[in-house]
């Protein structure tokens, strides 16, 4: 039987936490990581024999064609060495009662959480989509959810309650978006903390059923939307409009102050650990003979980190979170603003990761990855949402002529039984958008020149739009 799925969507609630229940949160939390910890390491375990028995290794002779005797018995190697979520859930509730206190910290449904995120965390491993798993340090958990409203951590009477502590929410019921939030159906109750400005600071996410609550300056667009993605901008053109945006526009990169506390940090990694690196060697530059400072020696795991260089690598935290978030918010207003003008999007597919290796700083400061997975997300829960409410689909008629050269070169169209399909990508190899010029010309272009000058007479135009 397959569960029908629901939309969702998150409010987050800062809590009000004295001393006294942050301890108790703590050890809760600490006995939370050493239970995920257990439960990974045995998953591990388990997928190992599994990938070593001889019905493993038979089953990966069979042709890939015949996918149902290749699931069948790949399904009879994971039961053999009872490697599945709900087998790792017994495994959970077996340690926590071997270990006692454990038991007494957790309740069995964020036992059972955990359980789920280590198998997941191992599965990514399976299938090929991580090459290991992380084990998680004090520092790494920073977060437990129970499974439903029910039981465990759960929000009751505008609280969040976990067995016997009780935590007061502090609630702005003058924001919109927070007064929907508490309005609507919880489905279960996330338990988090961050560290903000050198304090730890703790919030419920509350996981509510339906839609988020849409602010009306932000509302989506039944049209056809053409992208191009860049390392720092994105060129969208609609049916009426067309706009080049530029991603976290006015956002500071700190990074002259990032910069110094990285050198502070440095000097005094070297003043507390001589130990660790080479000694200082002489080389030439040009006619002038300079001192350069020893490479850290292979193998060496202990460090000695003063208080000095702790405070310096807080403030660079700090430094780093604040970037990161209003890259995030700016980043959010461009979404908005081409969801504006249509939801059903064309685009290249393209790899953000493969830009990383050559232009590593400027994606880690524009995150166009971010705006990527966005705009897919929200294009595609409008898209749902409308279909979950009356069945309507995109409108087949609706195409942009100037930025739907993909669709003129035989792309595929959005079918109309398919409510819920948003985002149409296609290969950029057998396009070249920015190569081809309006009057179907392709003529090739370094990354550097920007501008299209068309033989035929047209204006000059950016090659992106």
């Amino acid at each position: 039987m397959v569960r029908s799925l629901t939309l969702s969507f998150i409010t987050q609630v800062p809590l009000n936490v004295d001393n006294k229940q942050e301890f108790e949160l703590l050890s809760r939390f600490q006995a939370g990581r050493q239970l995920y910890n257990a439960c990974l390491n045995e998953a591990m375990k388990r997928l190992e024999l599994v990938r070593n028995s001889e019905l493993y290794l038979a089953v990966r002779q069979l042709p890939r064609t015949k996918k149902k005797e290749r699931g069948d018995a790949f399904k009879k190697a994971r039961e053999q060495y009872k490697y599945s979520e709900y087998d790792l859930h017994s495994f959970a509730s077996i340690t926590s009662k071997a270990a006692k206190w454990i038991a007494q910290k957790i309740d069995s449904t964020a036992q059972q959480k955990l359980a789920t995120r280590a198998f997941k965390a191992s599965e990514r491993v399976m299938l090929g989509r991580a090459k290991d798993v992380r084990y998680k340090v004090p520092s790494r958990f920073r977060s437990m959810e129970g499974k439903s409203n029910k039981t465990g951590i759960r929000w009751k009477d505008d609280c969040l309650v976990w067995g016997k502590l009780v935590l007061q929410p502090i609630i702005d019921l003058d924001n919109p978006v927070v007064r929907h939030g508490l309005e609507s159906p919880v489905k279960y109750v996330r338990l988090l903390w961050r560290i903000l400005n050198g304090k730890r600071r703790w919030y419920a996410q509350l996981v509510n059923e339906g839609n988020p609550y849409q602010k009306p300056q932000n509302y989506v667009s039944d049209g056809l939307i053409g992208l191009d993605l860049n390392i720092s901008n994105i060129a969208f053109v609609g049916d009426n409009h067309a706009d080049l945006l530029p991603f976290a526009e006015k956002v500071s990169a700190f990074q002259d102050e990032i910069t110094r506390l990285q050198r502070q940090m440095q000097r005094s990694q070297r003043a507390n650990n001589l130990d660790n690196f080479e000694p200082n060697f002489e080389a030439k530059k040009g006619r002038k003979i300079i001192v350069k400072k020893g490479k850290v020696k292979k193998g060496k795991a202990q460090w000695k980190k003063s208080s000095n260089y702790l405070k310096a690598a807080s403030k660079k935290r700090e430094l780093e979170r604040r970037k990161a978030v209003y890259a995030k918010t700016q980043n959010r207003r461009v979404v908005n603003e081409i969801l504006r003008h249509g939801k059903y999007i064309k685009t290249e597919n393209i790899s953000v990761k493969g830009w990383q290796k050559r232009y590593g700083k400027a994606i880690s400061a524009k995150s166009p990855g971010f705006v990527q997975s966005e705009l897919v997300r929200k294009a595609e829960k409008a898209g749902d949402a409308l279909g979950q409410k009356n069945g309507a689909s995109p409108n087949n008629n609706t195409i942009n002529r100037d930025a739907s050269r993909s669709t003129q070169e035989g792309l595929p169209h959005f079918s109309s039984h398919s409510p819920g399909r948003s985002v149409t990508k296609f290969s950029t190899q057998t396009t070249a958008l920015s190569q081809t010029h309006l009057d179907g010309t392709r003529i090739k272009k370094s990354l550097s020149q920007r501008v299209h000058r068309d033989v035929t007479g047209l204006p000059e135009h950016h090659r992106d739009l």
